[in-house]
């Protein structure tokens, strides 16, 4: 038992740490720092983009040279920071502050905080809400420019959008310049209920102020505008151009077909489609843009400062 008994007193030595191994082997011990030179380099994921028509894997830095327009024609949807910087001269503006409201008034949960998810869009994003509106010259006239993020909750009309929407709206009446909004939305958002419809009547104010100062309205329909967006600001416009391919609508064609029970013809709520039945005046693509809209609002500020002089 004594023996034992010191067997198990005895202090057990811990072992010998592991001898580090010098990490790059032979190779790195005759051409120490050769390794780096030869070291595999990781390729950005997002260096190749996919065409959603074709399939084609496209070069991104060709893309951001096309405007982010595919081989294919389609027009890719974009940020409002790449459309102030398309569709302005020499991409020169200056960012209009955001208007502060109630970030989740409705206190509504699903599945989530709604105040998480506006947390997560604005870091995702960059931008405070799903309209950002902008100040600057296109074709070397002072413009007011709004434009609707679709990454931003689908581009929503919730209450930050509409208080923005009418912040634009006052600016344009301030500086007596025309108001240009491109739309892209699925329609009102529907964390804040019926606070996000009584902005479809608010932003039909705003218009009306722009228009009793006799200013131009222009709307640019992209891909995609639904709902209630549709149905108030994005129907209003004095003149209404759309981008190829660009999808509008109030509802989508599988809700449509699966209502009257009928097969919808192809193209159906396509920017070609609806130009053709008088729905949108013209579809114009983003290379031209700027020309055709700097054309339109020269035209109209003209006729504007007749109406004045008489």
């Amino acid at each position: 038992m004594a023996l034992a008994d010191d067997k198990r007193k005895k202090p057990v030595r811990n072992p010998a740490p592991p001898v580090a191994r010098e990490r790059g082997g032979w190779f790195a011990k005759i051409a120490p720092g050769v390794h780096k030179l030869v070291a595999k380099r990781e390729t950005p994921e997002n260096l190749w983009v996919k065409c959603p028509d074709t399939g084609e894997m496209i070069y991104r830095p060709d893309l951001e040279a096309a405007l982010w327009v595919t081989p294919a024609g389609r027009h890719m949807r974009i940020s409002p920071a790449l459309r102030f910087a398309y569709t302005f001269d020499e991409g020169q503006h200056r960012v209009l502050p955001s208007p502060k409201t109630p970030d989740d008034p409705l206190h509504f949960a699903y599945g989530k905080s709604y105040r998480d998810g506006l947390a997560a869009s604005r870091k995702a994003t960059g931008d405070h809400d799903a309209l950002v509106t902008a100040v600057g010259e296109v074709s070397g006239v002072t413009t007011v420019m709004a434009v609707e993020n679709f990454a931003f909750v689908g581009g929503s009309l919730g209450i930050a959008v509409g208080e923005a929407f009418i912040a634009a709206a006052q600016e344009a009446v301030k500086r007596s310049a025309p108001l240009v909004i491109f739309a892209a939305s699925g329609g009102a958002r529907m964390q804040e209920g019926g606070l996000a419809l009584m902005q479809m009547a608010r932003a039909t104010l705003g218009i009306e102020m722009v228009k009793d100062a006799h200013l131009p309205y222009i709307v640019v329909l992209t891909d995609p505008t639904y709902g209630g967006v549709l149905a108030s600001y994005a129907m209003l416009g004095d003149v209404h151009l759309a981008e190829p391919g660009a999808l509008i609508g109030f509802s989508g064609r599988r809700v449509i077909e699966q209502t009257i029970r009928e097969t919808l013809p192809a193209g159906f709520q396509t920017a070609e489609f609806l130009v053709e039945r008088g729905m949108v005046d013209r579809v114009v693509t983003r290379k031209e843009l700027p020309t055709v809209l700097g054309s339109i609002l020269r035209t109209l500020m003209m006729g504007r400062d007749r109406l004045s002089a008489a």
